[in-house]
């Protein structure tokens, strides 16, 4: 999945007389192109490259630049010259906090990384492996063949206990799980309103939507209070991320504060969870969709395993397995827009960005750009091959962001993903049922509307 090819151009103090980027056409009054971005904010995304390599953008009253192409999506996520910051960090904070390793930056976030990242190393990830074989065959024992399956309650139930189990080792799956995939629902879809009309006092009052999404916000915070308290009251130390937390040391060699340890726990649980749990569904879709792929796996894992079942000991030799995938995440990445904001003056594809400007970009659009990728809308795993792989330019497809804003647990994701696929695969075929509706809803994140699936033994 590597793909480098192309040098993004740099950043850095802008020249005198730089101009402006292109103001993009379709804004509406006092909405500006939010109401637009609100209304198909894919297909709004895919067009601003028509428009230019940097578009300006009016939020409301805000102007935000849009960047279109992949070697300036490379470019602007490894500048120093920006940081996580924006409309969509903004949007979250209810949710993520100020303090947790998402929305930190500076040494703060270095000290947070530090942190984390032992939980995944590459070579941490094996321990996990038991854990998720478990799980992953545990979903096809618990889908009966002929039953429709409702893959938004079965797929966030699996990616949170996958998380709890591995990294928060508790015992709070079932009850817990179901009230995360409900309040997520809620509170992602409220933050994607905030993010893209952002008109702040109207969020406070007490409406019906704006009561339901508090309420959803409060629980998420409360069962990460459960989930702390249950480990401080029980005295256990796993040697797990929880407790790397609880241990962890400030840059005063102080404990951590307590809402930097809830802020942290969020952040492995919500937007984690939220993003594999998307990206299981659409995968789910694509093996009802594309049948023919769904075969190539199921004989793929066959020709691995001898018939056993599926292990974490195959994953690395699950060659077209991963490209599915790959590919799945391609066509409908789980995070769809990301946000930075300028530290200083700046230059970004030969224009000027000014200090304090908000700067927006489309994975979706990037990942489905027609200069990047031949047949582009067609679900094509075999483009991940390696004699293809090298026509794909660097950052045209970087599911897990780059440089030091990487998510840590890209290797804990993939391993996940392609061993509940196998386990899929292998044993059913799926057929959508006439309820279902697999048609894409955009909030925080992409995942189908109501996917709903028959499985069919093999």
């Amino acid at each position: 999945m590597t793909v480098e090819q192309v040098k993004p151009e740099t950043t850095g103090t802008p020249a005198p007389g730089l101009l402006e980027p292109p103001l993009a056409g379709g804004g509406v009054p006092l909405l500006g192109h939010g109401w637009p971005l609100l209304r198909d904010p894919l297909a709004f995304m895919s067009r601003l490259r028509d428009h230019g390599e940097v578009v300006r953008l009016k939020l409301g009253p805000k102007t935000v630049y849009a960047v279109t192409t992949p070697a300036l999506t490379g470019a602007l996520a490894l500048s120093p010259e920006y940081h996580i910051a924006g409309p969509l960090w903004e949007s979250l904070e209810g949710l993520l906090g100020k303090k947790g390793v998402a929305t930190a930056n500076g040494p703060q976030h270095r000290r947070q990384r530090r942190t984390i990242q032992p939980a995944f190393r590459l070579d941490a990830i094996p321990a996990y492996g038991p854990i998720m074989e478990e799980e992953a065959h545990a979903l096809t024992e618990r889908w009966k063949p002929g039953e429709t399956v409702d893959c938004t309650t079965e797929s966030f139930r699996v990616a949170v206990r996958i998380a709890a189990r591995c990294l928060l080792r508790g015992d709070y799956m079932d009850e817990r799980a179901e009230r995360l995939c409900t309040a997520l629902a809620t509170v992602f879809r409220g933050m994607y309103r905030r993010m893209v009309v952002p008109l702040g006092p109207l969020y406070r009052l007490p409406l019906p939507a704006n009561r339901e999404f508090n309420r959803a916000l409060a629980d998420l915070h409360l069962l990460v209070d459960e989930i702390v308290a249950e480990r401080r009251a029980s005295g256990q130390k796993p040697d797990d991320l929880l407790t790397a937390l609880l241990q962890a040391k400030d840059e005063n060699g102080d404990p951590i504060d307590e809402q930097e340890i809830h802020d942290q726990v969020v952040a492995i649980l919500t937007p984690g969870s939220e993003t594999v749990a998307s990206t299981i569904m659409w995968l789910l879709q694509a093996l009802a969709e594309h049948p023919e792929h769904a075969d190539k796996v199921r004989d793929e894992v066959e020709s691995v395993t001898g018939g056993r079942p599926v292990a974490f000991e195959d994953v690395r030799k699950l060659r077209h397995t991963n490209n599915v995938v790959v590919e799945a995440m391609r066509l409908r990445p789980a995070v769809w827009i990301l946000t930075r904001r300028a530290v200083t003056d700046t230059e970004l594809g030969g224009y000027r960005i000014p200090a304090g400007a908000d700067i927006v970009y489309s994975p979706y659009a990037i990942q489905r750009d027609p200069e990047s990728y031949d047949r582009n809308l067609e679900f094509d795993p075999d483009r991940w091959l390696p004699e293809r792989v090298k026509d794909i330019p660097k950052y045209a497809m970087s599911p897990f962001s780059v440089g030091n804003r990487k998510c840590p647990s890209d290797h804990f994701s993939m391993a996940q993903l392609t061993l509940i696929t196998a386990a899929l695969a292998t044993k059913y075929r799926f057929e959508q049922v006439s309820a279902s509706d697999d048609t894409t809803r955009v909030g925080i994140t992409l995942r189908p509307q109501n996917l709903l699936l028959r499985p069919v033994a093999r």
